[in-house]
C-alpha cells in the first residue's frame, strides 16, 4: 500500500496538535511514575498537546508480560514478552515521545474506530440515508477517517479481577463524529492474565443506527522491535479463503479460495515465503495487506485461529477472536522514514500487523457479515493473544 493507503499526519498538521515543548517517553521513564493505580498499575505523564491536553502513559505488569498503555489513543506503546532463555523485550513497533505518534504514526498499536480498515469512497447507506465519511486512504476512507479513534485522548482507569489485571478505556464518540451517525458509548478492557496473556474486550452501544468494527493496530515483530525483518517469522491462519481486492484495496465482493495462492498459511510457513510472488493481489498490496475470512465464523466465545512463531528467541503468539475475520499485514509501507523506541530505523517487512475485525467495506456488501449496530443493542468483541516458548 502507498504511503496515502496507510495515511500519517503531516508534520505541519501536527504542529497544531503536539507542544513543542513535549517531553519524551524516554525522559519519563528516567523520572519513575507519578502514580499507582488499582492491580499496581503506574502511571506517567507523558507529553502534552499543544491544547494542554496531558497525555499519561500507563503500565501493568502479570506473570512475565509487562504492557503500556497511552491515554492518546488506546495506543499500545510497548507489549513486552520472554524468549526461550526468559530474556524479556519489547515485540510491538512504537515510539519514546507523543510528538511522533501525533506527527508520524501509521496507527502503531492504536485503538481503531469506528471502523477499522477502508470503506469505499468513504460512503455508506444506512436505513435509506447516504452519510459520507472523510476521504483519507486514495479515494476511500481509512480506520475511522483523518481523526478516528486512534487521534482522541480516552479515559484510563485501572483495574484488577482476582489475578488478572488491566485497564478500561472509555471515551464517546459524538453523533457526527468523521460523519458517522449516533453518539457511540465505547469501553474498552486490556487485560493481562494470570498466565500472561494480553486480551482486549469491546464493547459499543449507540443512540442512533450505526456501523461499528473495532480493533487494535499493534505491529509485532516477536524477535523483539527494531530487530529487523519478519518474514522468517512462521504463521498459521485457520483460513480457506481470503476477500480479493480492487487496486485500492477495497474487496471486490468475492470469498476466495486460498489454495494455490501466497495467501495460503492453513499450514505454517515463513511470512516472507511466497511474499515476492508475481501475483496480483500481492502486486495490489505490495505484500499481504488482506482480510482473511476465518474458518470458525463469528464466535460468541473467542476461538484459536493463529499461531506465529519467531525461530530465533523461539517466542509463539498465539491468537484466539470472536471476530470472522483478520486483516493481515506485512509492514509494506515502513518506509525507514522514521525509528522506534530502540533507535532503530523501521523498513518493509519490520513487522506484521493481525487485525481481527469484520470485513473491509462491509456496509457496502450486501453478503458480508453485518456491522450495524442500532439503539437497544450491544457490540462486544474479544480477541485475547497468548504467549510461550519453544
Amino acid at each position: 500500500m502507498t504511503t496515502s493507503r496507510r495515511t500519517v499526519i503531516t508534520a505541519a498538521a501536527a504542529a497544531g496538535l503536539v507542544a513543542s515543548a513535549a517531553t519524551t517517553g524516554t525522559a519519563h521513564a528516567k523520572s519513575g511514575g507519578d502514580s499507582a493505580g488499582k492491580g499496581g498499575a503506574v502511571k506517567e505523564h507523558f507529553g502534552t498537546l499543544a491544547d494542554g491536553t496531558r497525555i499519561d502513559r500507563w503500565t501493568i505488569e502479570n506473570g512475565r508480560t509487562r504492557l503500556r498503555v497511552l491515554s492518546y489513543g488506546g495506543i499500545v506503546q510497548a507489549l513486552e514478552i520472554p524468549d526461550r532463555h526468559g530474556r524479556r523485550a519489547n515485540v510491538s513497533l512504537g515510539f519514546d515521545d507523543l510528538d511522533s505518534y501525533v506527527a508520524n504514526s501509521p496507527y502503531f498499536g492504536a485503538l481503531i474506530g469506528r471502523y477499522g480498515n477502508r470503506i469505499a469512497r468513504g460512503t455508506f447507506t444506512l436505513d435509506g440515508k447516504k452519510y459520507q465519511l472523510p476521504i483519507n486512504d486514495g479515494p476511500n476512507s481509512l480506520h475511522g477517517g483523518d481523526k478516528g479513534f486512534d487521534k482522541h485522548v480516552w479515559s484510563v482507569e485501572a483495574f484488577r479481577k482476582g489475578a488478572d489485571v488491566g485497564l478500561t478505556l472509555r471515551r464517546v464518540s459524538p453523533d457526527g463524529e468523521m460523519g458517522y451517525p449516533g453518539a457511540l458509548t465505547v469501553r474498552v478492557d486490556y487485560t493481562l492474565t494470570a498466565a500472561g496473556d494480553f486480551r482486549i474486550d469491546y464493547e459499543a452501544t449507540t443512540d442512533k443506527a450505526t456501523v461499528v468494527n473495532l480493533t487494535n493496530h499493534t505491529y509485532y515483530n516477536l524477535a523483539g522491535e527494531g530487530g529487523g525483518s519478519v518474514y522468517d517469522h512462521r504463521l498459521e491462519i485457520a483460513a480457506s479463503r481470503y476477500t480479493p481486492v480492487d487496486k485500492t484495496l477495497i474487496p471486490t465482493g468475492e470469498l476466495a479460495k486460498v489454495a494455490g495462492t501466497p495467501f495460503d498459511f492453513r499450514r505454517a510457513k515463513e511470512i516472507g515465503r511466497d511474499i515476492r510472488e508475481a501475483h496480483q493481489q500481492v502486486l495490489y498490496g505490495q505484500g499481504i495487506d488482506h482480510n482473511f475470512v476465518l474458518d470458525k465464523g463469528i464466535t460468541s466465545r473467542p476461538e484459536h485461529f493463529l499461531t506465529v512463531t519467531e525461530p530465533e528467541s523461539g517466542r509463539v503468539m498465539r491468537i484466539a477472536t470472536t471476530e470472522p475475520g483478520v486483516q493481515f499485514y506485512t509492514g509494506n509501507f515502513l518506509t525507514g522514514t522514521f525509528a522506534g523506541t530502540s533507535g532503530r530505523v523501521y523498513r518493509q517487512g519490520d513487522a506484521f500487523a493481525l487485525e481481527t475485525q469484520h470485513f473491509p467495506d462491509s456496509p457496502n456488501q450486501p453478503s458480508f457479515p453485518s456491522t450495524v449496530l442500532r439503539p437497544g443493542q450491544t457490540y462486544r468483541s474479544t480477541t485475547v493473544h497468548s504467549f510461550s516458548t519453544r
